[in-house]
């Protein structure tokens, strides 16, 4: 009977409510009947609720630590673009099937403290040499151009030339008056990298999704 009354339910716990209800019957009850039905139905809706919760997990869980995790935005090392408390979706996805690009912001654990978690621009790539003279970024000689994501006027400090191995890339902070980046603490491990920005989710004004820059 009580089949009807817990359509879906594990069975293991209807044999612990049938138990429990024969108990009742022995004593004899007017009420046990109407008293169960009661019980049946509070027992089926946490049920419910309860597989709410795991078709959640097993939904939710896999996304949050294989495809797509937050990341907030600490310091002022990204301005202009990125403000400090921006609450970023990083796309952990997309490097299983590709090399990073140019221009891509990237979340990355630090080289020298991996316990710590940065956010730079990609700037260059494996096999390519880096020059920084003048205030300007030169890529196998050639001067960089970041007008797409910068504004006129920004000048990158440091006098620095280094050739970058396989698996190796060079970052820098869009704040290049005020960034811990390559320049100071070297190159950048492709096994390092965590995934790139895909998009800003907060502030709610600032809903943003980022593209891979043309240069």
């Amino acid at each position: 009977m009580f089949s009807n009354f817990l359509p879906g339910f594990p069975r293991p716990i209807i044999r612990i409510i049938f138990s429990f209800y024969h108990y009742l019957a022995k004593r004899k009850n007017s009420d046990i009947i109407e008293n169960m039905k009661v019980l049946s139905s509070f027992l089926l809706f946490v049920w419910e609720i309860l597989k709410i919760v795991i078709i959640a997990l097993v939904i939710v869980i896999p996304i949050r630590y294989f495809l797509f995790q937050p990341f907030i935005v600490k310091g002022q090392s990204m301005e202009p673009n990125f403000e400090d408390s921006n609450y970023l979706i990083v796309d952990e996805l997309s490097y299983r099937f590709r090399d990073p690009q140019r221009g891509e912001v990237v979340v990355f654990r630090y080289p020298r403290n991996v316990s710590q978690r940065f956010i730079k621009r990609i700037i260059g790539l494996p096999g390519e040499k880096i020059e920084i003279e003048a205030s300007v970024v030169m890529v196998d000689g050639k001067i960089l151009d970041e007008s797409e994501y910068f504004p006129s006027g920004v000048q990158t400090l440091g006098n620095i030339q280094i050739s970058l191995d396989e698996n190796e890339y060079f970052v820098l902070g869009d704040n290049r008056i005020s960034s811990f980046d390559s320049r100071q603490w070297g190159t950048l491990p492709r096994k390092n990298i965590i995934g790139r920005v895909y998009f800003r989710a907060w502030p709610i004004t600032d809903l943003t999704k980022f593209e891979v820059p043309s240069y």
